[in-house]
């Protein structure tokens, strides 16, 4: 799960295996899985870098 926050300003856990799709065009998109999608402030980069953060945290206890 991430924390991101959409363009109102309001912050929101995502759960990260639900994201199909990061774009920037200027704003960043997420398209998840179900189709659905999210403006959200944070860059592409961010996004995969919070992503990659969670993952290790979840697998460095295995």
């Amino acid at each position: 799960m991430i924390d991101i926050t959409r363009m109102n300003g309001k912050s929101f856990t995502l759960n990260s295996d639900l994201i199909e799709i990061v774009e920037e065009s200027p704003d960043t998109v997420v398209t998840l899985t179900t189709g659905k999608k999210i403006i959200v402030k944070e860059s592409r980069q961010e996004i995969k870098n919070l992503v990659k953060l969670y993952r290790k945290e979840i697998f460095q206890n295995i």
